[in-house]
């Protein structure tokens, strides 16, 4: 499953000295890791570990990456494996990530399925599985607290971004439209006021 690791890109002075996975079987464990401890969603986990622990992208990489892998088709975290491993390896790179984050946490899903249709009408199962979603919504909050340090470096005052992010709160969690007029609206709209302010 190894591969010979293709060279650091050099487009970032420091990306030469960067910490880099070794191989495709890296790759492949670290997801499968990385995808064990993400109970409820994997994006707290992913930040924590391709950023803080392990250093394989920047705070301001993630976030751009992050950024693509919500207007592509598909799950968000799905699609972040794919970009990681695909910076790195290419399509080895891309399968080996996302073979990590599927085929373990698979096989411990279709297991607790069947638990779960044995069990289902225990008040104890129905408490447990309301506490998680708890859980869950305070990982989700704290992932995104933490991005926010991202944006004194975009080049939108730091008071359009938190506008547009307020924006599409109200309009998709509040007024109910859909997500992708949503995407296309705002993020458009963030897109033209991003380059007026990059323009020479």
């Amino acid at each position: 499953m190894n591969a010979p690791p293709r060279p650091a890109s050099t487009d970032h002075p420091d990306h030469a000295d960067r910490p880099r996975p070794r191989s495709l079987a890296d790759l492949f464990i670290s997801f499968t890791i990385l995808a064990l401890q993400g109970f409820g969603g994997v994006l707290a986990i992913v930040q924590r570990e391709v950023v803080d622990r392990k250093r394989w992208l920047t705070q301001e990489e993630f976030i751009e990456d992050w950024a693509v892998a919500q207007i592509m088709p598909g799950p968000n975290v799905v699609n972040l494996s794919l970009m990681i491993g695909g910076r790195y390896f290419g399509i080895p790179g891309a399968l080996a990530a996302l073979s990590g984050l599927l085929a373990v946490p698979l096989v411990i899903v279709l297991a607790l399925e069947l638990l779960h249709d044995r069990f289902a009408a225990s008040p104890i199962v129905a408490g447990a599985l309301h506490g998680m979603a708890a859980v869950c919504a305070g990982l989700i909050a704290a992932a995104a607290l933490r991005l926010v340090s991202a944006l004194k470096n975009n080049p939108m005052p730091l008071s359009w971004c938190l506008a547009i992010t307020a924006a599409g709160f109200i309009l998709v969690g509040l007024v109910k439209l859909p997500l992708a007029w949503v995407l296309c609206g705002l993020g458009g709209l963030g897109c033209i006021l991003t380059y007026r302010r990059l323009k020479p």
